[in-house]
């Protein structure tokens, strides 16, 4: 062939290459989730712990904004029925505990008419997958694998022993699965392989849009740390000593996912979303049965130590007051949003999912969403909250926020189950919020916040259908008896 003609022919394939690449479409973001377990309010460095080493979390939260009122929920199942929904839980059926052994008696199960974040996300060419713990319903009709997830490999229930991979509650159950089938994998630390599971679904997916649902299931009980963490922590006191080496496992695993992005050049198209699903836990376990399923002698102990930080905020899991539900949150995403930022505005966890859609450009489902979209409050620090009021129930405690005023009906704690009169109004302005009872004050706010209370419950009941496909909870054999503080702070 002529030279020239063989330099004109490149030229002319480079120009309609350059051309084709640019009339392409720009690739969808990939979407991570870290979802920690049981992490408490101020409980990062970057939140206002200097005693805790995260180096993790708080070079995640220089990439993005940082959440100082970001609310989850109480306890672990309400908090993952809204981030996966985008819905306040009791719509899909998830106000008391979900049924957590697949072996085990029928359960509660959220209901396979809500409409996950996975479910969306794939409708649009997403590679789904859910790495760690699931507790939204056990069942083999329902779970992840019936939600939108192409991927799952992790714990149906709440927590397990990280090692053994039981659950410890009562008699005990093994509780490790790929999708519905039981695995085994007896000496293995949990965290670290569903972490190696993400990294690898990271490097399988790099070339396509994928949405990573990592689900620990750290810093909750048993606090089992890596051992070259639990040794950078020895000059503090118990309990802050075990729970802060907990922690830094946890930013260590973060760590992992973060390089992995960095490393394959995916970090600056991805969107991270990074929260806790509670306040830290206060509590204190032991086996109480002879012959438990792990192994375990009678006795041995398994709770948390209550090492939490809640700074000025009293509460902690299982309650409504801030420690119980203000927890740390971040956004990341380079390529688009601020770096560094700070915002102060009431946010939910059910924001992320109208907000995650939005910023895929993935139109959102044809339900009534509770989310709100972040994005004026992420580029405005001066944004008004998206929620003017703000809803919580779990059983038979419940709160509302409106502003700085919060009411809690039935107000208890795990220290103590009944705490004053049943309604309890608090102002959260000023330097010891929730310590004063300004109900006998304000009376006539106490009924208006009680009466859109009301008004609320009634409008986020399931429907009846809705309520059926969540299976009515029964009593599994073992199971503790009932009451606030086995029933409400048991499973999650």
């Amino acid at each position: 062939m002529n030279p020239n003609i063989l330099t004109l022919w490149l030229a002319l394939c480079c120009a309609a290459a350059v051309a084709t690449a640019a009339d392409a479409p720009p690739r969808k973001p990939n979407v991570v989730i870290l979802f920690t377990d049981d992490q408490g309010t101020l409980d990062a460095h970057c939140f206002g712990s200097p005693d805790l080493y995260t180096p993790n979390i708080d070079r995640l939260a220089a990439s993005g904004v940082k959440f100082t009122q970001a609310y989850a929920h109480t306890v672990c199942c309400p908090s993952r029925a809204a981030l996966m929904t985008g819905r306040h839980p009791q719509r899909g059926g998830v106000n008391s505990w979900t049924q957590g052994d697949l072996h085990g008696p029928d359960g509660i199960n959220m209901a396979l008419e809500e409409v996950t974040l996975a479910e969306a996300l794939k409708g649009a060419g997403y590679r789904t997958a859910l790495f760690g713990k699931w507790h939204l319903g056990a069942h083999r009709d329902f779970g992840p694998e019936k939600q939108g997830f192409d991927e799952f490999f992790g714990i149906r229930d709440g927590f397990i022993d990280n090692f053994k991979h039981d659950q410890l509650h009562g008699e005990g159950f093994h509780d490790l699965y790929e999708g519905t089938q039981e695995v085994w994998a007896d000496g293995r630390f949990f965290p670290e392989m569903i972490v190696e599971r993400s990294l690898k679904f990271i490097e399988q997916n790099r070339r396509r849009p994928f949405f990573l649902y990592l689900a620990f299931n750290i810093p909750h009980y048993p606090e089992q740390a890596l051992k070259e963490h639990a040794a950078r922590y020895q000059h503090l006191p118990m309990p802050r000593r075990s729970y802060a080496a907990v922690v830094t496992t946890t930013d260590h695993y973060v760590g992992k996912v973060l390089d992995k992005l960095q490393a394959l050049d995916l970090r600056e198209n991805t969107i991270i979303v990074f929260q806790s699903d509670n306040g830290h836990s206060v509590e204190d376990y032991q086996i109480k049965t002879d012959y438990h399923k792990s192994g375990y002698p009678k006795g041995h102990n398994y709770g948390a130590n209550g090492g939490g930080n809640t700074g000025k905020w009293i509460g902690h899991k299982g309650d409504f007051f801030e420690g119980g539900i203000r927890t740390p949150a971040i956004l990341s995403y380079p390529a688009t949003l601020p770096h560094g930022a700070v915002r102060d505005q009431a946010v939910s966890i059910m924001d992320w999912y109208p907000t995650v859609l939005e910023l895929c450009g993935v139109k959102p489902p044809q339900v009534k969403l509770d989310g709100r979209p972040l994005l004026p409050v992420i580029h405005s620090a001066s944004a008004p909250s998206p929620h003017p009021v703000l809803h919580f129930q779990w059983q038979d405690q419940w709160a509302i926020r409106e502003g700085d005023w919060k009411l809690i009906g039935k107000p208890q704690t795990r220290l103590q189950p009944e705490v004053g009169p049943v309604l309890q109004l608090f102002n959260l302005a000023g330097e010891q919020p929730e310590r004063a009872d300004h109900a006998a004050q304000q009376p006539e706010l106490v009924t208006r916040l009680q009466r859109l209370h009301d008004a609320w419950a009634k409008e986020v009941a399931p429907t009846p259908r809705a309520a059926a496909r969540a299976r009515e909870s029964r009593s599994r054999p073992g199971a503790r008896p009932a009451g606030w503080i086995t029933c409400s702070l048991t499973r999650g």
